[in-house]
């Protein structure tokens, strides 16, 4: 018996190291690329189990969920930490993060996350980087949900390791990563006695092994079926054009923030300011007295492949986010959402204006 997805011929080691230069071609860097068999929580804690540790001084920038698992990371590794906490409804900015080395000197490692999905913000990781190399600190960048939405270049900002997953708006997978590394890092990381060795979270493996051995032998058997969908989403990216999937990104978001202000029944933007709004996904605050998840829930009654969802822990109940990233991204789904949601609020009573929403989101695509 046949099955697409099964019998497929074995994926060579020069196939692998083929899908890796197509991903540093999309992030536009000139470092090594490593791809990862597994979710990007493997690159990410990898590359802070690996870069940090007792003598390490690092700065945790928070700005949503992530940010507080990287701090408790590096904190496992014995690193100081010092945590730089910003509202989850705005970004942080250069001059804090100036302020922080101001405060402590000392900083050698700072991890940021460029566009938090979780809680719909983005950093200004340009400006920041800048800061970062003033200081030669190292620069950890989790681009899980901004490559492909938004700008993202590691080298020209001084990012050291950046970390990327093709769930989001690449359109792929969720089961494979990949991280490009400076050689700054790889030195950091090969003077740290504590960097994981012999181990899946391990990027020396990865170093000695595959990028120095010429990308001849893999460490072990690839994640077959998931390489062949980065490798997809990867072309579909390239025929489409980078600057175009941004754009759409872009355009989605800018729909979805329009299209919620004119529809009423007191949703409103939880990212105040459009600026500090990540292209991947809106997240709107539920008027009092309405619960998120209940709204969500009657939402996706009527559609339930609609990219909503409640915000997650103790934003369950005051959160909505419109996930408009891959094949999201576009006119129709941003529509049905708005939609969605307004017939929701107006079963629950809250005053609507569907064809104000309508309006705003068809010229916010023009």
């Amino acid at each position: 018996m046949t099955h697409p997805f099964l019998d497929l011929a074995p994926l060579s080691a020069a196939h692998f190291a083929a899908v890796e230069d197509r991903v540093a071609r999309l992030l536009g860097t000139e470092q090594d690329v490593v791809i990862m068999q597994g979710e990007a929580l493997l690159p990410l804690e990898g590359c802070i189990k690996g870069a940090a540790g007792p003598g390490t001084t690092a700065l945790n920038v928070i700005t949503g969920p992530y940010g507080q698992t990287f701090g408790n990371w590096l904190r496992d590794c014995g690193a100081t930490v010092i945590d730089l906490s910003v509202p989850f409804h705005t970004a942080v900015t250069a001059e804090q993060v100036r302020a922080a080395f101001a405060a402590h000197p000392e900083i050698d490692f700072v991890s940021l996350v460029h566009a938090e999905a979780a809680t719909g913000n983005t950093n200004p990781v340009a400006e920041i980087g800048a800061v970062v190399r003033e200081h030669g600190a190292l620069f950890m960048l989790d681009a899980v949900a901004s490559v492909a939405a938004e700008p993202l270049l590691p080298d020209a900002w001084g990012v050291d390791l950046c970390v990327i997953g093709a769930q989001k708006a690449m359109g792929g997978p969720a089961g494979v990563s990949a991280v490009s590394v400076s050689e700054r890092a790889w030195q950091r990381i090969a003077a740290n006695p504590k960097a994981p060795r012999r181990s899946y979270l391990s990027l020396l493996d990865w170093k000695e092994r595959w990028v120095d051995g010429g990308r001849k032998a893999l460490l072990h058997a690839p994640a077959q079926l998931e390489m062949l969908a980065l490798e997809a989403c990867v072309e579909r990216i390239e025929n489409e054009g980078l600057d175009a999937v941004m754009a759409r990104h872009a355009t989605a978001a800018a729909a979805t923030r329009a299209g919620a202000l004119a529809l009423g029944g007191g949703l409103e933007p939880y990212v105040h300011e459009a600026v500090d709004a990540a292209p991947v996904a809106t997240t709107l605050r539920v008027p009092a007295g309405v619960d998120a998840s209940q709204l969500v829930a009657k939402a996706l009654a009527a559609d339930p492949v609609l990219p909503l969802v409640a915000g997650g822990g103790s934003l369950a109940q005051e959160m909505i986010r419109v996930n408009h990233y891959g094949p999201d991204a576009t006119r129709g789904v941003v529509h049905a959402s708005l939609a969605a949601l307004g017939a929701a609020l107006g079963e629950a009573g809250l005053t609507v204006d569907l064809e104000a929403a309508r309006r705003a989101v068809t010229d916010a695509w023009k």
